[in-house]
């Protein structure tokens, strides 16, 4: 992997880890497209760890309060943060329990059938016209119905080419929470799943390549600044009333990728 292709994947992978239209998805298709066949478990941490940092600069108050909510004495007015994290833990449960079982490996599977990854984008642009379609406006905080619908959605998204932001946001939606809650509540979902990919793909670390350093450290310098422009592009749709417009785009790709692809066999 050279500087241009490090910093490529880079973009793709800030981009696309929060705008709802699939990471693992766009990064699938990418590098079929450039023929870059294998990352490296180091690459993969770098932009894992770009995008985490993004998140958390991006949400950087609100995680502290979280974190004094959480710490000795336990404030009264501190109560509905104690809840969030709860509903957060009960969110992160079952794409949990998903990546440790068999199931993970049939997902998994996926990432090898580009065309399949094609097909996967198309149904991540249904989704995000759900909201549209039954007229959804929400207009409830994020509670235990939601924190349960949007951990199903996230465990639907470990499938590459379904967005996780998308389908979590979406899941929020449909179940009564406001869309700049659920939009909030998917991003903060993202911090323990970011890291947790991350610590995972950590441990397979065997050596670093010094001659790769470089391009690994622009390639997570890239999804950093990415990440965050992504962020403040999905809460802008959101507040605007565009979400769908990200359903255009991913019934668009997908279909001109599992065409593609199926052509040549892929």
């Amino acid at each position: 992997m050279n500087l241009f292709e490090a910093m490529i994947l880079g973009l793709v992978q800030g981009l696309t880890e929060f705008l709802p239209v699939s990471s693992s998805g766009h990064l699938v298709l990418t590098q079929k497209l450039m023929g870059v066949e294998d990352k490296g478990v180091t690459f993969e941490v770098m932009v894992h760890f770009g995008t985490l940092f993004s998140v958390i600069i991006y949400f950087w108050k609100r995680l502290w309060g979280l974190v004094l909510a959480i710490l000795p004495p336990f404030r009264e007015e501190r109560k509905d943060d104690r809840k969030l994290i709860g509903y957060l833990m009960i969110a992160s449960a079952p794409a949990a329990i998903v990546g440790f079982s068999p199931l993970k490996n049939v997902f998994e599977g996926a990432y090898e059938k580009p065309a399949v990854v094609g097909l996967l984008l198309i149904l991540t642009g249904a989704i995000l016209f759900l909201p549209r379609i039954f007229r959804v406006k929400g207009t409830q905080e994020m509670g235990l119905k939601s924190s349960i619908a949007m951990g199903l959605g996230q465990a639907l998204a470990i499938l590459p080419g379904v967005s996780r932001s998308g389908s979590t946001i979406v899941s929020g939606m449909l179940s009564g929470a406001k869309s700049s809650a659920a939009a909030e509540f998917s991003f903060l979902m993202a911090i323990p799943a970011i890291a947790a990919a991350s610590l995972l793909e950590a441990r397979k670390l065997s050596g670093i390549d010094t001659e790769l350093l470089g391009a690994y450290l622009a390639g997570g310098a890239v999804a950093f600044v990415s990440g965050l422009i992504a962020i403040y592009t999905v809460l802008a749709a959101i507040r605007r009333g565009k979400f769908e417009y990200f359903g255009v785009y991913c019934l668009i790709a997908g279909t001109a990728a599992f065409f593609y692809f199926r052509s040549i066999g892929a």
